[in-house]
């Protein structure tokens, strides 16, 4: 434990520059890295780097300084990686059991997606390298927010977070934002990791939570790989839903974690109570009927979008939907519940609105801070763009500088599915029906 400690202690110490460069002139390295977000942590390992791949590799363009960064974001994270193991004999009890070992699998996913990005076989687009790496960015943040949600922060989780591969993953989120070139399509394919049943991100009380036996984790529909449910896979079940029947999610709180990647939802169902839609997604709804229940602290907050950097493609976009009451909240005292389309949970938390219906149970104010804080409101964008309804009004909203009442046709279509998921070149396969368009 002692010999971590120095190592990681000598990780974050103050950066400096020797008069020797690994392959690459101090000046140049400075020049480049200035470029990023993030200089301190390029410059240090760019030139502490011993590393024979990086000596033979010149920088000429961007592009070459791109790959540079994504090989030093990988090796740093295959570095965390094994630290990471390594710490699995100091939990100190169960939950900083099941912290630990979701950390050891996201770092995996991280370095999963910065391998495809680096594989010279791999066909993409700018716009996939974006979105992998909004989602490596994404599990390294659901690695801290695992420890810290089962309260369990002050033992491992400054030794797994002091390592600096968030700020090299941001620089090339930035790089990548700011490339400009593309090469050609590649359809991604799965890959997901799983403990007990569940994704490794879903956390040991809301595992609990689903195995429950009460009315409200009661499956309209069991998939299983061992058989013993109705499906065998997720496919299968979709494909036996009736073509004009829908999905339904319900629950209270978090009812549906949309937590990285593009995600397209179509006529579903949603019921909840507090962040009842969240997550660090590009995710879509199209068609949606979105209930609001009666909550026990009287407010409801639809969505809580988790977008960490300004670079990533995430946020949620509710496109043409119903949100409305349920039938339990319908017969609560009128006014005795306040509703709010969202609240940032982080900070460049990203939601629009595009042509939906707002029923009057939406508060004038619409949008909620987070915990009554001053957290975000400069740094969010919430957007609200050619809805209906009694809710819809936007005469009384917040006057945050990251609101927008959005007048420009042209400025909501970036939110639209060809735009914000790129739609087409993915959709089609899966014969779901979609409105490429707002």
């Amino acid at each position: 434990m002692a010999t971590i400690g120095l190592l990681l202690n000598f990780l974050v110490v103050p950066f400096f520059l020797s008069t020797f460069v690994f392959g690459y002139s101090p000046n140049e390295v400075k020049q480049w890295c200035s470029q990023t977000p993030n200089p301190q942590p390029c410059e240090y390992f760019l030139s502490n780097n011993s590393n024979p791949t990086y000596q033979a590799q010149s920088i000429n363009q961007k592009s070459d300084f791109l790959k540079i960064s994504l090989q030093l974001a990988r090796d740093r994270a295959l570095i965390e990686h094994a630290n990471i193991l390594s710490l699995g004999s100091e939990c100190r009890n169960q939950l900083e059991r099941v912290a630990w070992n979701d950390c050891v699998e996201l770092y995996e996913l991280t370095i999963h997606k910065l391998n495809k990005i680096l594989d010279p076989k791999t066909k993409y687009t700018q716009f996939d390298v974006q979105t992998w790496l909004s989602a490596a960015l994404t599990n390294l943040e659901t690695c801290k927010d695992g420890f810290n949600e089962l309260g369990v922060q002050d033992n491992l989780l400054p030794l797994i977070m002091s390592n600096n591969v968030t700020e090299l993953l941001s620089n090339t989120l930035a790089l990548n934002s700011n490339n400009g070139g593309e090469s050609h399509l590649h359809q991604e394919s799965s890959y997901h990791h799983y403990k007990d049943g569940f994704p490794t991100w879903v956390k040991q009380s809301d595992r609990k939570l689903l195995q429950a036996s009460s009315p409200v984790s009661e499956a309209n529909v069991v998939v299983a790989k061992d058989g013993s449910g109705k499906y065998t896979t997720v496919t299968a079940a979709i494909n036996d839903v009736p073509k004009n029947g829908s999905e339904s999610f319900e629950g209270y709180q978090d009812t549906l974690y949309v937590h990285a990647h593009k995600q397209f939802y179509r006529e579903c169902d949603i019921y909840g109570t507090v962040d009842f839609i969240f997550g660090d997604a590009s995710a879509v709804f199209q068609n949606c009927n979105i209930y609001a229940r009666n909550p026990p602290n009287k407010t409801n907050t639809i969505t809580a979008q988790g977008r960490t950097n300004l670079n990533q493609t995430s946020g949620i976009i509710i496109d043409n939907c119903v949100v409305t009451s349920a039938p339990d909240l319908k017969a609560a005292v009128p006014g005795s519940v306040k509703t709010y389309l969202g609240r940032p949970w982080k900070e460049y938390s990203r939601t629009v609105f595009i042509n939906s219906f707002l029923d009057s149970l939406i508060d004038p104010a619409c949008w909620s801070e987070w915990n009554n804080s001053d957290f975000a409101l400069n740094t969010l964008y919430y957007g609200e763009y050619m809805n209906k309804g009694p809710g819809s009004s936007t005469a009384n909203r917040v006057n945050w500088s990251g609101y927008h009442v959005i007048t420009n046709e042209t400025e909501a279509l970036q939110f639209s599915v060809g735009n914000f998921i790129d739609g087409n070149s993915w959709l089609p396969s899966t014969h779901v029906p979609f409105n490429i368009t707002i």
